[in-house]
């Protein structure tokens, strides 16, 4: 959408401008006056350490500037408009971003594409640290919000967020919880508990969620001098946080896993079949050793390799430097997303299974516009499904044709 007079970005700003001109649905945050506030501009320019003293200034600067982009600071400061430097760190919330990007989801290999920036070597799937044809670091990537890619970051950020209330005791009052406008969501803590903490002590947090370095001990425990005793790092039903966790894990597996179940694990069908015929007796051994020692051909290396299933499917994939940077900017609640038109829409951490990004966070629902589509996946907008499209010409509602538009795949007809 370049030059700025293109015809896709004056109807995608139009459309824009509309919407904040109608006093959305944006969340303002809390102690506004000690936040950074920056906006993407349409035009290409970044505009950086503003700041508002009320809801009525920052609304009339949202109708006045009209960005593809707003974001305020994790941040709380003594001056808000000074150079980084200068602004006085007073502390910040703690904040989350899980995104498909960061997501090895299936679909991503059919309609997530990247191009190397230094030699134009092209992929599909996750964009790679280095280009596998000569090595550079810098990509060139077309993405798509999928369902499928909507649906796993959901899925991570339940996981994140049951975290956050059962192992960290945050309070629901505490928390909110973002579809982000694109492809994940954001999840904010504010509490005096986390506001001083450095970017050391958020990472440590970090590494719990994801389970980074996470060991529980089993591989080091000799079987042959250790036939009738617990490993003693094991996990068991009634510890708190990740071992916990896994046992109950393990526990639930144990009791309704399927032979399909276990095939994800790639263990040896005569494995499988001696621990299927054999749940009674290992769910019993729970109260005495646990079940790593209780059935002759199911080694520790069997269980460690279950305790890695477990471990894998209750970790939180997330952002590591979004939340460790005390300064973050993070995109505003109730803003719209230059990327696909969408807003940021908050929601109840209790319903994140009933959130639907693509019907609840629509923020244009009237109007139809003509779009020339170079390519775009089947898609759905609200309870309409469009697509697949390829070098195409047709009308299309409002919020269909924005999202083509952001996401580089069609433009106005003129």
């Amino acid at each position: 959408m370049s030059p700025v007079n293109h015809p896709s970005l004056l109807y995608v700003k139009k459309n824009f401008a509309e919407y904040y001109q109608d006093q959305p649905r944006i969340s303002f945050p809390s102690v506004m006056k000690s936040r950074e506030f920056g906006f993407a501009l349409f035009e290409g320019q970044m505009v950086r350490h503003k700041c508002f003293g009320s809801i009525d200034e920052l609304g009339s600067y949202l109708r006045t500037c009209v960005p593809s982009d707003a974001y305020f600071s994790c941040a709380y400061y003594e001056n808000p408009l000074a150079e980084m430097d200068m602004k006085g760190w007073l502390g910040a919330d703690l904040v989350f971003d899980i995104d498909a990007d960061h997501i090895d989801a299936p679909c991503g290999k059919i309609h997530d594409i990247w191009k190397c920036s230094n030699c134009g070597f092209e992929g599909k799937g996750l964009i790679p640290e280095k280009c596998p044809a000569c090595s550079g670091q810098r990509f060139d990537a077309k993405t798509w919000p999928c369902e499928e890619c909507l649906k796993s970051a959901g899925g991570e950020t339940a996981k994140l967020v049951n975290m956050l209330f059962e192992d960290f005791g945050f309070s629901p009052k505490d928390m909110h919880v973002f579809f982000s406008g694109h492809r994940g969501y954001h999840v904010h803590v504010e509490s005096e508990a986390v506001k001083t903490l450095d970017a050391g002590a958020r990472k440590e947090i970090v590494d719990y969620v994801t389970a980074l370095g996470l060991d529980v001990g089993l591989t080091s425990v000799d079987r042959k001098n250790s036939t009738k005793a617990r490993p003693p790092n094991a996990p068991r039903l009634d510890d708190l946080g990740w071992h916990g966790r896994i046992a109950k894990c393990m526990y639930d597996l144990v009791l309704k896993g399927k032979n399909e179940d276990y095939a994800k694990l790639e263990l040896r069908r005569n494995v499988v079949e001696t621990i299927t015929k054999n749940r009674v007796a290992i769910l019993k051994s729970w109260d005495d050793v646990g079940p790593y020692l209780a059935l002759k051909g199911v080694g520790l290396e069997t269980w460690a390799r279950i305790v890695d299933h477990c471990v894998d499917s209750l970790s939180a994939q997330v952002d590591t430097v979004v939340t460790t940077d005390i300064h973050r900017l993070i995109r505003l609640g109730g803003a719209l997303h230059g990327k696909t038109g969408l807003e940021k829409s908050e929601f109840s951490a209790s319903s994140i299974e009933d959130f639907d990004p693509m019907k609840m966070a629509v923020a244009f629902t009237k109007g139809t516009v003509s779009v020339l589509i170079s390519e775009a996946p089947e898609f759905r907008i609200g309870d309409e499904t469009f697509g697949p499209y390829k070098n195409q010409k047709i009308e299309l509602p409002t919020a269909a044709a924005i999202l083509l538009i952001c996401k580089k795949r069609a433009e106005v007809a003129e």
